[in-house]
């Protein structure tokens, strides 16, 4: 069995732009240099309006009155009064400019997939991405085995840094979840952060397969007991160099 990427996933790869998807004006915006965990710069608001970023899409400074603080970075991690991002890219400013934040999300296959959820199905794979799922559900893996809900960002899963045409789960995640069933784990379907199931075409998400070793998704045992909580250390999805 092997990688299987849906319709809509194939589409969005080859064709899906970045997408504006927060945007905000505030007098009330501040600036930290290492202020934040491990270090990190901080952008801070006294009145608590950022919990609506995400974690891992791309953010826009304008209107901040120091040079350096007009960056476009990585959303590292997100608080109500408080974006983080990578140390060494922001220096500290005094909150009184009117400053702008714009976060974007883009058509990569990290950034189509941020906040996703994965499924974990008994039996055989089905022969596309697009087909109905087949099997019995057995779990479905969120961050740390934390309720997830569709259309939400909150809980899903994120995928981290590329490298060689190969890229892996978000260093430092946890991908769990809590058993529904009992039975041998076959196949998985990862899906986007709207979790289109059922048979569609149109929908972003793509199926391989489980075993213990040589799939898409390596179990050390792929036996799975309902309420046991199964826990996915490494996820590694590669982009073939040739068709």
């Amino acid at each position: 069995m092997a990688l299987r990427l849906s319709t809509g996933l194939r589409d969005a790869m080859m064709d899906q732009r970045a997408n504006a998807l927060n945007l905000m004006t505030a007098d009330t915006i501040s600036f930290g240099d290492g202020t934040g965990s491990s270090s990190r710069d901080q952008i801070l608001d006294s009145g608590n309006g950022l919990a609506g970023f995400v974690v891992g899409d791309q953010i826009t400074v304008a209107g901040a009155c120091e040079a350096a603080n007009k960056v476009t970075t990585e959303i590292l991690a997100v608080a109500a009064g408080a974006i983080e991002v990578a140390a060494g890219v922001l220096t500290t400013e005094a909150a009184g400019d009117a400053v702008i934040l714009a976060a974007a999300r883009g058509g990569s296959f990290a950034d189509l997939f941020r906040q996703g959820v994965m499924r974990i199905f008994t039996g055989t794979q089905p022969t596309s991405a697009n087909d109905v799922e087949s099997g019995t559900e057995l779990v479905e893996i969120s961050q740390a085995s934390a309720a997830f809900v569709a259309g939400t960002f909150a809980n899903g899963l994120n995928f981290g840094v590329v490298s060689a045409g190969v890229i892996a789960k978000e260093t430092g995640d946890s991908w769990s979840g809590v058993a529904v069933a009992t039975g041998t784990a076959g196949w998985f379907r990862f899906y986007a952060n709207d979790v289109g199931d059922g048979a569609d075409s149109t929908k972003i998400r793509f199926d391989g397969a489980i075993a213990t070793s040589g799939a898409q998704l390596n179990m050390s045992n792929t036996s799975v007991t309902s309420g046991g909580t199964t826990t996915i250390d490494t996820v590694a999805i590669t982009l073939p160099a040739n068709a």
